[in-house]
């Protein structure tokens, strides 16, 4: 006689809510945003279908909408107006996310405003760094990337996301930042970041495809794992607030090992190429969307993540009944 019957706990949606071990809520969700010089502008992006560039008016709108829909947070990445081999745009107090993120504190209330420290967007040749020949320079490069994290915490960036995997430069950033009087910004660092085939729709939105070679000198290798805890104990080590792992979906075993090691809070990026899929499959019919997308948070939060950055965010929301 069986005694033990698991589907008894299946038998209505009302028990299965009940008894269900991993509950993805809104509180989980960042939502990443692209800024431009400009007015009036809402640019559609080709490969992201439903994400845009958007000029600092309209991100208010964009920024007001997400605050609504009880998301807590955005990630502002900047395209700017010209690029250079020093990434200046990247540190120029005026620069669009400095900009950006000055009009979205004045404007917009009770959203947590983070930003994208790299400058492969504001490189003439698309790296991440300072480049001689073709070798992309650690320690200068990390010089840019504190002068670029303490610009965005002048202009009122609540949180800094480090994503260039350069060495060291999470313990710069921080030192940086404690000189400057910003002891309360906080450091969510992209700590296991690898060169991902996931990336190419956020490189066309973002404009920042390099010029020559790739970047497997300085993101990480996808074969490897224990690399990945190696970067995330460095990190935390230099003080790093929240550590991440990036891409999400394909690196769920990555997110739970992450998990188990540390206590501090762990995000994943469910980047742009695992975004792209879906929209492509939905559009053609192949998948039903909504539930596609929550199943694959879903796992991405049963692998262990407690932060979540998405493009579906607002859609997300929207279906689990906050907007």
């Amino acid at each position: 006689m069986i005694h033990i019957r698991p589907r008894r706990l299946r038998t209505s949606e009302t028990l299965r809510r009940m008894v269900r071990e991993t509950l993805l809520s809104v509180n989980d969700l960042v939502y990443p945003v692209f800024v431009v010089h400009g007015s009036g502008i809402r640019d559609e992006i080709p490969s992201m279908p439903g994400q845009y560039r958007l000029s600092v008016d309209e991100l208010i709108k964009e920024a007001e909408q997400v605050r609504e829909l009880g998301i807590p947070a955005i990630l502002l990445f900047g395209i700017p107006m010209m690029k250079d081999e020093f990434a200046s745009e990247a540190y120029d107090p005026n620069g669009i996310v400095q900009q950006a993120v000055r009009a979205l504190k004045a404007q917009v209330n009770d959203l947590l405003i983070i930003t994208d420290v790299c400058l492969c967007e504001y490189t003439s040749h698309g790296h991440c760094g300072i480049v001689r020949g073709e070798h992309i320079l650690n320690d200068p490069t990390v010089e840019l990337l504190v002068k670029t994290a303490v610009s965005h915490a002048e202009a009122g960036a609540d949180m800094l996301a480090p994503s260039d995997m350069m060495d060291n430069r999470v313990a710069a950033i921080r030192d940086g930042l404690d000189e400057k009087g910003f002891e309360e910004t906080g450091i969510m660092a992209y700590s296991a970041k690898y060169a991902s085939a996931f990336y190419g729709p956020f490189r066309e939105a973002a404009e920042c495809s390099p010029r020559f070679g790739d970047r497997k000198t300085y993101q990480m290798d996808p074969g490897n794992a224990r690399e990945a805890l190696k970067e995330v104990t460095l990190d935390i080590e230099e003080g790093a607030d929240i550590v991440m792992v990036k891409p999400a979906l394909s690196y769920l075993d990555i997110i739970r090992r992450v998990k188990d090691i540390t206590d501090v809070p762990v995000a994943a990026y469910n980047v742009s190429g695992e975004y792209s899929m879906v929209k492509a499959a939905a559009q053609k019919g192949w998948l039903t969307e909504e539930a596609i997308v929550l199943e694959i948070l879903q796992s991405i939060k049963r692998a262990g993540a407690d932060i979540i950055l998405t493009y579906h965010a607002k859609d997300v929301a929207r279906w689990l009944g906050q907007g």
